[in-house]
Parts: structure tokens; sequence; C-alpha cells
């Protein structure tokens, strides 16, 4: 079957289990995720979906989201889009309003309960930045390309053109981010872009602010966004205020000029003294207390993943790597997943009875190792309970490893964000040159499996828990044979999965 063809496979199986088109209000996608946004939840058939062989299992937060997969879920998507839009063209547009009054009743609850401010606005942070990974992925590996080039005395003629190809998005990443910020805010994303402009245009060294000349990128990531964000809140003032005769002239010139003063005589500097501020504490906290901090980082980050607030990270990633050329930390919090890996590995040889469960873990392993955890947390670890929390003590004990090795003067960091476990590989970079840095990652990520494995293998179960993990449900036919002494010794095939 052509690729084509299989992932129009795969959403139109995962259209009708998800209630129909229309039941669908929106549709995006993150590197993973297929996220839905539902009218009636109570239309979503869970147990048929998971078991779809390229589902890898399905999270509830704001919307509905469907883990694919890296890859997959680029190309799936697409495909559902479409089938979504011909399924709705094909059916009356009258919708019945009973099922639209349920399904916005039961979307306001469900937001209700998880929409606390803070949750809400790290969302909207993570919403500015995860449309900005792939080229943060593909110019951090051509970056790693030309300096392993550099570093080896190869094709000196290339390499510059290696250097302005990775080097111009980092450049101008402020104005991304000012333009995904007005986006998502509810502004004018062009003006946005323009007054985070202003952070990486040249001429602002001309200018002097608080006794200090201004220098072209200062503030980073962190002032473009603030700068963004300003640039919203004017134009709204001016949208309410403006005559509509002169909104068109008047409002765009406003918030340019307003947010552009403020953004030069104030949040430029500020910002830059807050990037400045998280790159000496990520270097303070790693020089000084590299191994706890380690331990804790490696350890805490599973459960961030699971709750989706892994992506407010981001910005602190890309305001380390404007500043130093990579960030340390995501090594670190890489070593989570090994953990997941090592977790995963023991759950399997522990299971020998429960198929469906080690079909799960066969098909989830290989993204395991690629640095994709949802499906190893949400259709493994998580359900089981416990092994989560092994999966977390074998993330600790990588990151204090490789912590570690940060105290002692070998920092390991990644030229770009969004990849770990082996994926990683090609983007690391460090202080004591490529072999070390290396050398330090690949054990920390052994580390975290082995660990991982042990802590799971030993401690991941109860002896309770154990036997039900490997106990096979009995059916009704089998049953009925064993009292009638048809079918006495018939063993039963079907395990359940804890």
């Amino acid at each position: 079957m052509a690729p084509e063809n299989k992932n129009r496979a795969t959403a139109a199986a995962i259209l009708p289990l998800v209630g129909g088109a229309r039941n669908i209000d929106s549709i995006a996608h993150c590197m993973t995720r297929l996220r839905l946004g539902l009218k009636d939840r109570t239309l979503v058939q869970d147990d048929a979906l998971k078991a779809l062989p390229a589902v890898m299992g399905v999270v509830e937060d704001d919307t509905y989201q469907i883990v694919l997969g890296p890859g997959t879920v680029a190309r799936v998507s697409p495909e559902f889009e479409a089938l979504v839009a011909e399924e709705s063209a094909s059916q009356p547009t009258c919708s019945p309003t009973e099922l639209a009054a349920k399904g916005a009743e039961l979307k306001a609850a469900r937001k209700a309960a998880n929409a606390t401010p803070f949750k809400l606005f790290l969302r909207k942070v993570a919403n500015i930045f995860v449309p900005l990974i792939p080229a943060l992925i593909g110019c951090g590996v051509i970056a790693g390309l030309n300096g392993l080039l550099v570093n080896l005395g190869w094709l000196p003629g290339v390499t510059p053109a290696l250097a302005a190809i990775a080097s111009g998005f980092m450049a101008l990443i402020a104005v991304f981010v000012g333009y995904n910020t007005a986006k998502e805010f509810g502004g004018t994303p062009v003006l946005g872009g323009a007054v985070a402009s202003i952070i990486v245009f040249a001429g602002v060294a001309k200018i002097t602010v608080f006794g200090q000349t201004l220098a072209p990128g200062q503030g980073g990531v962190l002032g473009a966004l603030g700068a963004a964000l300003l640039a919203v809140y004017v134009e709204r003032w001016c949208r309410r205020w403006v005559p509509e005769a002169l909104d068109v002239l008047v409002t765009p010139t406003l918030t340019v000029l307003v947010s552009g003063l403020v953004t030069l005589y104030g949040l430029m500097f500020l910002a830059g003294e807050v990037s400045t501020g998280i790159g000496h504490g990520a270097n303070w906290l790693l020089d000084n207390t590299g191994a706890f901090a380690g331990l804790v980082l490696g350890g805490l980050f599973l459960p961030l993943v699971m709750l989706g607030l892994h992506q407010a990270l981001i910005p602190i990633h890309t305001t380390l790597i404007e500043q130093q050329g990579y960030t340390v930390l995501l090594p670190i919090l890489a070593m989570a997943g090994a953990g997941q890996v090592g977790c995963a590995m023991a759950v399997y040889l522990r299971a020998k009875h429960n198929e469906p469960l080690r079909t799960t873990i066969k098909s989830a392993l290989p993204a395991g190792f690629l640095g994709v955890g949802e499906p190893l947390i949400y259709g493994v670890s998580l359900p089981l309970g416990r092994p989560f929390v092994t999966a977390c003590v074998g993330g600790a004990a990588g990151g204090a490893f490789v912590g570690l090795f940060s105290m002692l003067g070998d920092k390991v960091g990644s030229t770009a964000i969004g990849p770990s476990g082996w994926a990683l590989f090609p983007l690391l970079q460090g202080s004591h040159g490529l072999g070390t840095t290396i050398a330090i990652y690949a054990g920390g990520l052994l580390v975290g499996y082995a660990v991982g494995f042990l802590a799971t293998y030993y401690f991941g179960f109860t002896r309770a828990a154990l036997t039900d993990l490997n106990t096979a449900p009995v059916s009704t036919e089998t049953e009925t044979e064993a009292e009638t002494g048809a079918s006495a010794d018939a063993p039963a095939e079907q395990p359940a999965t804890a």
C-alpha cells in the first residue's frame, strides 16, 4: 500500500472513533500529537481508538490529543483534515442543536476544570515556540555538521556557507517569536513581528539606555515576547478608541511607535538582564550542584511531559542557545526518556503472559529510543502506576550522571531543542570537544536505561500487581465449558493489561 493510502487509511479509521466530522471543532498537530477540539467528548470511543495500530496513546487536556509519533502525525493530519472537510460537505449543514449545546457545555466544564490562569499562560507560551522547533532542529543539525567539518579541517570552502545557513534563522528568531506571540494573544501577527524586529536591528547600537549602549539582539526571545505582547494590548486599545475611518492608518502606526519606544527604552534592557540571569543561573546550578540538579531535573521531567508543561521550558532553552551556542539543560532532561525506556524493557520481561502490553511496548520502544516518550508514558508506565515512578528514578540517575560531569567542568549541551534520546547525538556540543561530549551523554543514557530497568524489574510491581498483570480474563464461553467439563484444561489466551 502506498504511504499516502496508508496515512489516509489511518485518518479514516480515527475519524468515526472521535464522533465523525460533526463532532470536530478544530484540528491541529504538534511534533507527535493530532490535537482535536471536540464538541461532545462522550462520542469518542477511547478503547477502540487506542487499539488502532498507528495510535500510540491518547491524552486529554484542553484538546483531545492522539499520539501518532513524529513524522506520522505530519502526514496523517492533512489527510484527516481533508476527510473532515469531505464528510462535512456531504452532510446536512443543520446539525442537531442538542448535540451542539451538550458539546459546548461539556467543553466549557472541561476547560473550567483544567484552565488555571498559570496553565493557560504556559500553554500559550508553548504555542508560540512549538511551531519554531522544526527550524531549530534543522539549523541545529547543520550547525553541528559545520562544527565537525571545521574541527576536522574538511571542506573549508563549504563551511562558511553552512555557517550562514545555520545562523540565519537564529539571528532573526526574535521576529518569528514576535509574530507568533501576537497571533497567539489575538493581535495582528505582522505587527508583533515588526516590533520584535527592532531588537535585532543593527541600528539599536546607536541608542543609550540607563547609561549603557544597546546591543543588537539584547533581550533575545524574551524581549521579543514582551514587545509583541505589549503591541497586542496597544493595538486593542487603538481598536477601541480610534475612529473606524482612521483605523487602518492610525492603529498600526501607534502600535509600532508606542511598543517600539517602550521596547527600546525599557524592555530590551530588562529582558537582557533576565536573559543574562538565566544563563548565569544555569551555569551556576550545574557548576556547583550539578549532580543534585541533574537528579532533580531528570527525575521530574516525565511528570512535566505527562502534564504537557514541558514545552514551557522552550524559551529558557532558546535563551541559552542564543547566549552560549547550546543549552546545557536539554541533555539532562533527555535522561528522563532513558529511564522510561529502561522501565519499558523491564515491564516487557515481567509481563511474560500479557501479549497486548508486550505488543504495545514493542511498537513504542523505537520512538522511545529516539526521545519520543508519550507512547511509553500513556501506553505503559502511567497506567501501571508504580513503573512510572521507577522510570522517573532512572531519569534522575541519568541526569545526576550528566550533571556530575558538569560539576567537573565537562558541560554537555545541545545546539537545538526538540529531539532527545539517540536523536540528540547530531546536536551535541560541549566545553571539551565532541568526543568527550558524546561519551558523557551516551554514558548518561546507559545509566538511565540500567537504573530504570533495575528499579522497575525489582521494585515496579507488588506481588499482587504482578499476578494481575500476567493473569488472563476467563471468557463466558470458557467458564461454561469448564463447568460442563468440556474444556477444563484449556488455558486462557487473552491476558489483561493492567
